[in-house]
């Protein structure tokens, strides 16, 4: 993994060689992205950074972040310094070599010549991930112009406007270069976003035995994480083992999935005898591959309609139903004391009911008697409409307001923070139909028409204040999401939370890894019999984006503990590392596997493997049937025709993806 990292040191005054990559942000995707390219993929990097902006500092309004960063160092080093005295990772291990060639440089917007002293006309891609969409479209339209044969990689939180640029993008593209090939036209443009791409995995940390899902031509990889087998148990290795846990994820004293772990830390894509040889730790498994349907809306938490009891209250169907049962009372005595049949009887007393019946003089005593008590029924019966009416008004007037959560409500997830990345969670969250209470200070929120709009119990007000996270049933939910922008906020509230419930599953976003581990570490001291998991955006999502700066479709990317496992599309051609090999021996231990190929003949191949194949569902069409093919006999040889999904390590894609020195600026 990629631990903490030291400011970039800025290089002026060396301009830039061709076939280099840019990185244009604002905030630590920006920073991570570059060090990514650089420190794994071996690449000439540019990083274009606003002025006075110190790119160790994302977005944090609170300056106490570093002081609480270190704050939680020394009290991790202080519980770890006796079993981690000398216990430093040897020379395998993840350093920060190299990272002194990435060039800085310093511009308040991506201008012409901001973008052309950067060396845009000369790169072979450029990476734009500011947090503003609209700066993005902007410099992405002016670099297309500058380089039309530039690859573009967008950070994008709009889907549609996302799709809608790089078809854009792409066709200038095609009009600047005739007869590019296919492969090179999808790949010069690729839109990302970092919330949808971190989403899946942060909503998978608050839920038990939940199933990392990666979409490939309409179907689902479903990678699940399970636990160690019991003394005498055989685990199921389901299609295969993606990754072996760590052993210290329990130890309080361990770091979760990082490579301090020693030779206990979580293993990527072992190979059989690793994983025999692994006994009591967890894995990673691909469980299912399953078809997916067609994107459908995130479903809403209590039905369509308003139903009866979100209408009236609950003391106003009581009476209701009191008032009710004394007129079922009172036919049943008419009936008893008169002659009349069932149907003349309800209706005198309805009659009677409303005060539209004639007096019943010169009748039985008993019938006289029933129209009295009929009346005073009758009496309750104004002021219970009146009040159904108000009620029903009130109902209709707060339709558009939030939703308060409801009395009985357990169970749930409660998410902090509607943001960029929280909206996406709550999505992911409600594709699950995981009930969820959201958490918000500003009603005005990106996320809160969504969670109006969903139904979803809300509660506006400040998380660290006394009595907000009660009002989200804190006590009775089932796991906490901390995923505001602010660590010591998310911080406050996870501490809270534990001190409310101890046991309460609990995962924390965090920017920089340093600070997330020393928080893990801290948590999993005082709270061993809970789960703890602190996530960074940045680390999740930057592997995604280095990717498709390399011109390579990644299909998903799976979080392990703290480690990153990539999926990917690949023509075998080029790759000598599986050309001509067998599926066997292209395998190669903590670093990649062939999962499936695509049998599909290259002309008819679908250039978006992570696009769902578009059918009717309510008609009588079925799906096209895929053609990537799951079931693989290790003795098949790759062919250089041949398309495969693979499962990689950072490194190990980055080995197999590497470009040849001797190239242009463009492949």
């Amino acid at each position: 993994m990629l631990g903490f990292v030291p400011p970039l040191p800025q290089q002026p005054g060396r301009p830039p060689s061709a076939g280099h990559m840019i990185v244009c942000g604002d905030d630590a995707l920006a920073r991570r992205l570059a060090v990514e390219l650089r420190y794994v993929y071996g690449e000439r990097v540019t990083l274009l950074l606003p002025p006075g902006r110190d790119a160790n500092s994302p977005e944090a309004p609170l300056t106490q972040r570093g002081r609480a960063a270190a704050l939680f160092g020394r009290m991790s080093a202080a519980m770890n310094r006796a079993g981690n005295a000398g216990g430093t990772t040897g020379g395998s291990g993840d350093t920060n070599a190299g990272v002194e060639a990435v060039r800085i440089m310093e511009a308040p917007e991506p201008s012409d010549d901001v973008l052309e002293e950067a060396g845009v006309d000369r790169a072979a891609a450029l990476a734009l991930v500011y947090d503003d969409d609209e700066r993005n479209i902007r410099a992405a339209l002016t670099a297309r112009r500058l380089n039309p044969r530039l690859r573009l990689v967008i950070r994008l939180y709009n889907r549609k406007l996302g799709q809608h640029l790089e078809e854009l993008l792409d066709q200038a593209a095609a009009v600047a270069m005739p007869g590019i090939a296919p492969a090179l036209l999808d790949a010069s443009t690729t839109v990302l976003s970092d919330a949808d791409t971190a989403a899946p995995a942060l909503a998978a940390t608050a839920l038990t035995g939940s199933s990392k899902i990666i979409q490939a031509e309409g179907l689902l990889l479903r990678a699940a994480e399970r636990p160690p087998p019991r003394p005498g148990e055989t685990a199921d290795p389901g299609l295969c083992t993606l990754a072996l846990l760590s052993s210290t994820t329990n130890d309080p004293a361990g770091a979760e999935g990082s490579d301090s772990s020693g030779d206990e830390a979580p293993q990527l894509l072992p190979d059989e005898s690793a994983v025999a040889a692994a006994t009591g730790r967890g894995t990673v498994v691909l469980e299912a591959i399953s078809r997916a349907d067609p994107d459908r809306p995130a479903t809403r938490m209590g039905g369509r309609g308003a139903p009866l009891a979100q209408v009236f209250s609950r003391r106003l169907r009581w009476s209701a139903l009191g008032v009710a049962a004394a007129a079922l009372a009172l036919v049943i005595a008419s009936l008893l004391t008169t002659e009349d049949t069932a149907i003349h009887s309800t209706y005198l007393t309805l009659l009677d009911l409303l005060g539209m019946n004639d007096p019943a003089e010169g009748a039985p005593a008993a019938r006289q008697i029933i129209q009295l008590l009929s009346g005073i029924a009758g009496l309750l019966l104004l002021p219970l409409l009146l009040a159904a009416v108000l009620e029903a008004f009130g109902t209709l007037r707060t339709a558009s307001s939030l939703r308060r959560p409801p009395r009985g409500l357990s169970g749930h997830v409660v998410l902090l923070g509607l943001g960029k990345i929280g909206t996406r969670v709550l999505v992911r969250l409600r594709e699950l139909d995981i009930p969820v209470v959201v958490v918000e200070e500003d009603p005005d929120a990106r996320g809160i028409p969504l969670a109006r709009s969903m139904h979803v119990p809300t509660v506006i007000g400040d998380v660290t204040q006394e009595g907000v996270l009660e009002a989200a049933k804190i006590r009775r939910a089932r796991a906490l999401l901390a995923l505001t922008s602010i660590d010591t906020t998310n911080l406050e509230a996870a501490l809270y939370a534990r001190s409310v419930k101890p046991d309460l599953r609990v995962a924390l976003r965090l920017y920089d890894d340093e600070f997330a581990t020393a928080v893990y570490r801290t948590l999993r001291t005082a709270h061993p019999g809970a789960l703890t998991r602190s996530r960074s955006v940045s680390h999740l999502a930057a592997p995604a984006f280095a990717g498709a700066m390399m011109g390579r479709q990644i299909l998903g990317a799976v979080p392990v503990e703290r480690k990153v496992m990539l999926f990917a599309a690949l023509e075998v051609a080029g790759h000598p590392q599986l050309e001509g090999h067998t599926v066997e021996q292209a395998f190669r231990a903590g670093a990649w596997r062939v999962l499936a190929i695509d049998a599909t003949p290259p002309a008819d191949r679908t250039p978006d493997l992570a696009a769902i194949p578009p059918y009717n569902p309510d008609g009588d069409a079925v799906p096209p049937p895929s053609g990537l093919v799951w079931d693989l006999h290790p003795g098949y040889v790759l062919r250089a025709t041949d398309r495969v999904v693979i499962a990689a390590t950072r490194r190990g894609l980055a080995e197999l993806l590497r470009r040849q020195r001797s190239l242009g600026p463009r492949q």
